[in-house]
């Protein structure tokens, strides 16, 4: 059986997340490169997940130019997805790109017209489509058995990141909606096939208007409301100024029943603990007293499940399920930068079809 050969371009957070999918398929793919300035974080890794046989670069530009591999997957700062992509498609490699596509939706849509134009193919790693609480609440939608979909309402909320590069809008793209709307908003559009009417947004406004975060350039708080050309309403939510860890919440409205999803506090496991833990869920600022314990945490957030499809779709030369194709990315861009125009100009937006 042929195996997918995959370059891994950084070895941080994004990194981890998508190493844990590979590490469960190694039967049909390889890691043949891992990129990061860190050597020590190549190394770490690797050995974390089991990857042997690899070459570790230190500079993207030599990696993708001399690893023999078919997908790039780029687990880089927002800021470097354009570049990273253009050069690796030029290069004759299908990508894999984390969200937000990029920084712009100018970037976005070069991104996609590149892929396009060389015949290759962008998996867009939207990892709220393969958690398997969303998915089961998907397939009950489509089973019709609740009628008629009317209102959505769903959330990713937080604290707040600490990365440098979330703190400047040239290097991320915005703030909380970019970072954590991102997911609720490419959920929804992938459910209606990107087809929407209208919305309507607020924003906290970045800087000295935050509601906690005043030394961040983008918003810490974000709401926004959507109208689908088929008639269902949404409520789409992101903040970074929810602690106790992280909250991925969908409420659906039907006809003829609701479905609640509480993603992260799911599960079966809590503990008590008076001194602490060394972890419990993500973003969690203490782990003492009473807290929900994560039980396979990657896999309920969706990460494993969307690499095995990138991997698959890859090897098959063939795009990923709607949601989570290249467009997907540029859609999803495109809307959360008229959530920002709409905030901004205090007036709703309408949806014209035009591209950037």
């Amino acid at each position: 059986m042929k195996k997918l050969k995959v370059l891994l371009i950084g070895a941080a957070f994004s990194a981890d997340l998508h190493s844990d999918g590979y590490s469960r398929i190694l039967d049909k793919v390889d890691i043949v490169g891992i990129c990061d300035k860190n050597l020590d974080a190549i190394k770490s890794l690797a050995d974390r997940y089991g990857f042997t046989g690899y070459t570790a670069y230190d500079n993207y530009d030599d990696a993708i130019k001399n690893c023999d591999c078919d997908v790039v997957d780029i687990c880089m700062p927002n800021f470097l997805h354009h570049d990273v992509a253009i050069k690796a498609m030029n290069a004759g490699h299908d990508i894999i790109c984390e969200k937000p596509l990029a920084t712009t939706v100018e970037d976005a849509y070069d991104m996609v017209k590149t892929a396009k134009d060389l015949g290759k193919h962008i998996y867009y790693a939207e990892d709220w489509l393969f958690a398997p609480a969303f998915r089961k609440a998907v397939s009950i939608i489509e089973s019709g058995q609740l009628g008629k979909m009317l209102y959505v309402r769903a959330r990713e909320c937080h604290s707040g990141s600490h990365s440098p590069f979330a703190q400047t809008i040239k290097y991320c793209g915005g703030g909380c909606m970019v970072h954590l709307g991102v997911h609720p908003v490419a959920f929804m559009l992938a459910m209606k096939d990107n087809k929407w009417s209208e919305l309507a947004a607020m924003t906290s406004g970045g800087g000295e208007n935050n509601i906690i975060h005043q030394k961040m350039e983008g918003e810490d708080w974000a709401g926004a409301f959507m109208r689908f050309d088929d008639g269902t309403y949404a409520t789409l939510e992101a903040n970074y100024v929810t602690v106790g860890g992280m909250e991925d919440i969908l409420d659906v409205y039907c006809e003829k029943g609701t479905i609640h999803v509480d993603l992260s506090f799911q599960g079966p496991v809590k503990v008590f603990s008076i001194p602490g833990l060394d972890y419990t869920i993500e973003k969690a600022e203490v782990t003492t007293g009473w807290a929900n314990v994560a039980v396979d945490e990657k896999y309920q957030l969706g990460y494993c499940g969307e690499i095995n499809h990138f991997v698959d779709c890859a090897l098959a030369g063939k795009d990923a399920q709607v949601g989570l194709r290249g467009v997907d990315g540029y859609e999803t861009l495109k809307v959360i930068n008229l959530i920002y125009k709409a905030s901004k100009e205090g007036k709703n937006i309408k949806n014209t079809g035009e591209e950037v």
